[in-house]
């Protein structure tokens, strides 16, 4: 394969994050003609389709390989000028993280304030399911990702960050109701609040207590925030799985019991980032690091 050139690699890039040649073309200071034209020059070095030519345009799997490497080639580029002091105007450096919904509710924030702000780092959150995150990895969408996936991604490394407890609740009147006998036989037919159709955790749950023979029932609502959950659970629309940080105060108060004290589900949680050297990035790497050994339980 030729040189790939880096005025033609800056370009697929710019068409990914804005979505279309034209607005690619905007955002260079360059025509939309010579935007295509980078790009399928690009193409024929590489011999392969690097974007579907979509409203917005995706990249192809090798498009991904590309995006990915021109993301990591702006990062070092930034912090070799930043390091020789010719940095002015260059703003300050920003992190595009993938974090699941709940670890931003409950422990993730709480991390970022740990980031030295001297020089300033900008972050920008993706909210994605803790099972998905390391697919905004693969595609180059983000640098780093809280995931339940202890496999790397290709480019990263994985530290393991500690156990997200949750804890199977009811409001006691939905309780009263649905789940008067055995759990095992009760649960899978009582209505169940999921976050969204990618979540699995009440299903997986379920089939702890039914030996595999049975997820969660088919009267599901989709509430899909963190704290909307949790709020849909203690109004009585259904159970759920909620994170025990959210969980611990309604169950002080009242306002919702556990179904089942001794079971909780565990979840692991990893830490995946590119394998570049970036003070920024290390910096947001420590202190999440950080943060999770106090808020997250330790593996058994």
């Amino acid at each position: 394969m030729d040189e790939l050139p880096l005025e033609h690699v800056r370009t697929l890039l710019a068409v990914v994050d804005e979505g279309t040649f034209e607005a690619a073309a905007a955002a260079l200071h360059v025509t939309p003609s010579a935007v295509s034209q980078r790009v399928k020059a690009l193409e024929q070095r590489t011999g392969r389709v690097l974007l579907m030519r979509t409203k917005p345009v995706r990249p192809t799997g090798s498009g991904q390989v590309v995006v990915r490497f021109a993301r990591q080639l702006a990062r070092l580029e930034r912090d070799a000028r930043a390091e020789l002091g010719i940095g002015d105007g260059l703003g300050p450096a920003r992190l595009p993280i993938a974090v699941n919904a709940d670890s931003l509710a409950t422990w993730f924030l709480p991390a970022l304030t740990r980031v030295p702000q001297d020089p300033p780092v900008c972050v920008e959150l993706h909210r994605e399911d803790e099972s998905r995150t390391t697919m905004l990895l693969r595609e180059g969408q983000v640098m780093a990702a809280v995931t339940s996936s202890p496999d790397p991604v290709a480019g990263c490394s994985v530290r393991r960050l500690g156990l997200a407890r949750y804890l199977p609740v009811a409001a006691p009147a939905f309780a009263r109701r649905y789940l008067g006998g055995p759990l095992e036989r009760d649960l899978p037919r009582a209505p169940v609040i999921v976050f969204d159709r990618s979540d699995d955790l009440q299903d997986a749950f379920t089939r702890t207590l039914t030996d595999g023979r049975t997820g969660a029932g088919p009267v599901r609502h989709h509430v899909p925030a963190s704290e909307g959950y949790r709020d849909a659970v203690a109004a009585g629309l259904g159970w759920g799985l909620v994170p025990e940080p959210q969980a611990l105060p309604l169950l002080g108060s009242g306002a919702l019991v556990e179904l089942a004290p001794d079971r909780p589900l565990d979840v692991a949680l990893y830490w995946q980032q590119w394998k570049l050297h970036s003070p920024a990035l290390s910096a947001v790497a420590a202190a999440v690091v950080a943060e999770a050994a106090e808020a997250l339980r330790s593996a058994p």
